[in-house]
């Protein structure tokens, strides 16, 4: 009976002692995993900042290309980004300028780049000639040629068009042949970015910010 106890005994601190291993072995194994996914979850934030910081570079660098190839001028404003290309147009006219297609070009590019999916407002102006209620007409066809231009390059963005007729002139009162007229002939792009961190992006790399 003595050794029956004894026996009894043993198995049971056995068990007891491989019990205790086994449970120190599943929380070392709780532990190594819950180790390896922080690891990976760091490993994966350290690489979305290196590629954020890549993107906002090469953003920098296009915007600064505008700016050196075609002198755009490019301001923070409340929407988001304003784009001020080298594209007008001829005196009582809303067909694009091949001298203007290259620029053009770029900014189609540049939208589907950085801007993928964003929405892009063309607006159009005119000169001071002519009646207020036909230069808001000419300055919205101007716009939708623009639209349909950027729209056959395959923009990657959700445009949309306005005319502003002569409102906002570059130079004041003039129109037709005069010094200046043709700057007031123009269209102005309005890039509403869905991902709020580009505009700031786009301001480190030199913008103006209008209000």
């Amino acid at each position: 009976m003595g050794t029956t106890l004894r026996t009894t005994a043993t198995l049971l601190a056995g068990a007891l002692a491989l019990g205790g291993c086994a449970t120190k072995g599943f929380v070392r194994k709780g532990l190594d995993a819950q180790a390896a996914a922080l690891q990976a979850e760091r490993s994966e934030r350290i690489a979305g900042d290196e590629k954020l910081a890549a993107d906002l570079a090469s953003l920098r660098n296009d915007l600064n290309a505008m700016r050196t190839e075609f002198g755009a001028k490019i301001a923070a404003v409340e929407e988001g980004l304003q784009f001020a290309l080298p594209v007008h147009f001829a005196f009582d006219d809303a067909t694009v300028r091949p001298e203007d297609t290259a620029a053009l070009d770029r900014f189609a590019e540049i939208v589907s780049k950085h801007y993928a999916g964003a929405t892009v407002t063309i607006e159009g102006f005119a000169d001071p000639a002519g009646s207020s209620a036909y230069n808001k007409r000419l300055s919205t066809s101007r716009a939708e040629a623009v639209s349909a231009y950027l729209m056959q390059k395959g923009i990657q963005a959700q445009l949309k068009t306005v005319g502003y007729g002569e409102t906002r002139q570059v130079v004041q009162g003039a129109k037709k042949d005069d010094p200046g007229a043709e700057l007031n002939r123009r269209v102005v792009f309005v890039i509403e970015s869905p991902a709020a961190g580009k505009p700031i992006a786009a301001m480190d790399a030199g913008t103006q910010s209008v209000k």
